[in-house]
């Protein structure tokens, strides 16, 4: 009897121990298994941080990579020249003012104009913040001809990469080539400082202020009609759409269609120019954000700050019709600037001048539709164009009575009266 109680208390001294054992290993594993998950988790969140910063070092090695929209490859950081094989690229190593210039010029040999043959007599055009410009004669060939040109002056003193941004912009003139509608590169010098850049010139000046004469009570002036019709407005439009068209075959856009950027000679012959906003999309990919375009002539993504693009320059197009039916009144003149964004919104758009019939008004219209793809492609517009000309009036001569004040015109368009003060816009 004794034995049983024995080998039952050993017994159950036995399974209370186990019981005891169980306890434990439980407390244990409470204890082990968050410990093995918290350092799981820190050996992941270490690697992926490795990785990131790894990644990012990368980008930041990687000297054209931009986070921007899809454009043209980023020609800021390398410049072509002729070589052997043809065009290579050149990285901007130089540290000076003078290494860069001796190193680009010869790339640039085919547009270089010496620089006894520019007058010394230049006409100042107009100073701005990144340099002046001026109108002067090229005296060249066998026997010498003299020959107008607009200079461009970068500014002094200038740095080095002021000197390569003005480079830069002769070599996207080099790049686009020559179009009947765009002003053209006429040369260049890049030796040494100064540096000129030398453009085309157009010496009856800008649109806008041609259609502010055609106001005055003036038939001629200079051999220049000072009358406008329907039909030349027509005219004039299908030569901007025209070089559009050349832009957009080059995957850009121009970003500032407007009278003040379209140059007009004798011939009622239109120039689109002001390619500054090309340039830069050209050069990095994007439009700079210090670039400041006058509210009134944006499309709706433009003034919510959406990426740009060509359908864009043909909302602006349909302002441009507007300025020039109007004989260069500002557009939306009854809205502030600042509000135009509101006004848009709201879906209202301009309403039609009396002087404006209703196909040219409808034309207007299908460029100012809010959705990018409800307005019409460049090809479209121009066929549009083309078949109101041929029923269009090429005898009645647009007529506004009222003269305009440049200052009144300032305030109500968003611009600044310095920028009305001279006949170029050029880049």
């Amino acid at each position: 009897m004794g034995e049983e109680r024995r080998t039952v208390r050993a017994l159950l001294q036995c399974n209370l121990n186990d019981k005891m054992c169980l306890v434990q290993g439980e407390e244990y594993a409470v204890v082990i298994i968050p410990v093995l998950m918290v350092g799981t988790f820190l050996i992941l969140l270490a690697v992926i941080l490795w990785l990131f910063i790894k990644g990012q070092r990368s980008q930041q090695q990687r000297p054209g990579h931009r986070a921007i929209a899809p454009v043209p490859a980023s020609r800021g950081l390398t410049w072509e020249a002729e070589g052997h094989g043809g065009k290579v690229a050149m990285p901007l190593t130089e540290t000076s003012v003078e290494s860069f210039l001796r190193t680009i010029t010869p790339s640039l040999a085919k547009l270089q104009v010496p620089r006894d043959q520019v007058s010394e007599d230049l006409e100042q055009i107009h100073k701005g913040s990144c340099g002046t410009t001026y109108r002067a004669t090229v005296i060249s060939g066998d026997p010498a001809k003299p020959k107008s040109v607009v200079v461009k002056a970068l500014k002094e003193p200038a740095g080095l990469q002021e000197v390569q941004d003005f480079v830069g912009r002769i070599q996207f003139y080099q790049y686009l080539g020559k179009h009947q509608n765009l002003v053209h590169l006429e040369g260049c010098c890049t030796e040494r400082l100064p540096v000129y850049m030398l453009l085309e010139d157009v010496v009856h000046g800008d649109l806008l202020s041609f259609l502010w004469t055609c106001r005055r009570d003036v038939m001629t002036m200079d051999g220049l009609l000072y009358d406008l019709t329907e039909k030349q407005v027509y005219h004039i439009g299908k030569q901007v759409l025209l070089a559009l068209e050349f832009l957009q075959d080059k995957h850009l856009f121009h970003g500032d269609v407007a009278a003040r950027n379209i140059l007009i000679q004798s011939d009622l012959t239109a120039k689109l120019c002001g390619l500054g906003l090309a340039y830069e999309v050209h050069a990095l990919g994007a439009i700079s954000t210090a670039r400041a375009v006058p509210l009134k002539w944006l499309a709706p993504e433009r003034l919510l700050l959406r990426p740009a693009g060509i359908r864009g320059d043909i909302w602006s197009f349909g302002i441009l019709l507007y300025e020039m039916v109007t004989l260069g009144a500002p557009p939306y003149p009854e809205v502030p600037p600042t509000s135009i964004l509101q006004y848009l919104q709201r879906g209202k758009i301009m309403t039609r001048p009396s002087t404006c019939t209703h196909t040219m008004y409808n034309i207007m219209k299908s460029c100012w539709h809010w959705s990018e793809d409800s307005r019409p492609l460049l090809g479209e517009l121009r066929s549009h164009l083309e078949a109101a000309a041929r029923t269009s009036d090429d005898k009645a001569v647009l007529q506004v009575p009222e003269l305009v004040v440049p200052e009144l015109y300032a305030a109500v368009a968003g611009l600044s009266v310095d920028s009305l003060s001279y006949c170029y816009s050029v880049l």
